[in-house]
């Protein structure tokens, strides 16, 4: 059996949509999780490294615009497909600024959401691995975490040691357990990997510590 292309979960109240939806996206490859109730899709949901949600923007239980506010509240890391049947310009711009993928209407076309969903999957595909590589993170300790930011500022061994007031050695320990926790290879990796952390580089002084034998 070939592999699917991604998971799609599927948000609408009315069954009717699920199922065409559902037949849809299967015929198409995808894998398919369809639910007619938020609180059925929260008790069941579990992120994947390729999945998105495809959403009803009215609901019964709660609107669909709330409900993509409630998953950014958890921290849910879900890029999300609205789907409408009578969508207007403001609520399409408020799902926008919110994180949507995509604002379509309903009925949909193939192409459309399937270009949709394509990207959406695309983006989940980063988003996990971003939180992936914060987990790695977490792994540091505080002195590791320190010493991290000095090396991604380009800053020499002999420099970092003597602004923490400690030996060369220890740095280079601490080098060698912060590239193995973060699983990168190079400094040219952990530089970028920081940089997609939020730890940045100062400018200039990159090039320097690429130089430096580890």
């Amino acid at each position: 059996m070939s592999q699917i292309r991604g998971l799609v979960y599927l948000l609408d109240d009315d069954p009717g949509v699920i199922r065409a939806l559902t037949r849809l996206l299967m015929s198409a490859g995808y894998g398919v999780r369809g639910f007619t109730s938020p609180a059925a899709f929260l008790k069941a949901w579990e992120p994947v490294s390729r999945c998105c949600l495809v959403l009803d923007i009215t609901m019964p239980e709660i609107n669909g615009l709330k409900f993509q506010e409630l998953l950014r509240h958890q921290g849910v890391l879900l890029p999300i497909v609205f789907l409408t049947g009578n969508g207007d310009i403001p609520t399409t711009v408020l799902a926008m600024k919110g994180g949507a993928v995509d604002f379509l209407t309903k009925p949909v076309r193939k192409v459309d959401l399937i270009r949709a969903i394509e990207s959406s999957l695309t983006r989940s595909e980063t988003l996990h691995e971003t939180a992936s590589k914060a987990m790695n993170l977490n792994l540091l300790t505080p002195r590791e975490r320190e010493v991290m930011k000095h090396v991604v500022a380009g800053k020499l061994n002999k420099q970092i040691a003597a602004e923490l007031g400690t030996g060369i050695q220890n740095i280079k320990l601490h080098r060698s357990r912060i590239m193995r926790k973060m699983g990168v290879e190079s400094l040219a990796d952990l530089v970028r990997l920081a940089g997609s952390l939020g730890i940045g580089q100062e400018p200039g002084e990159g090039e320097q510590a690429k130089a430096e034998a580890t």
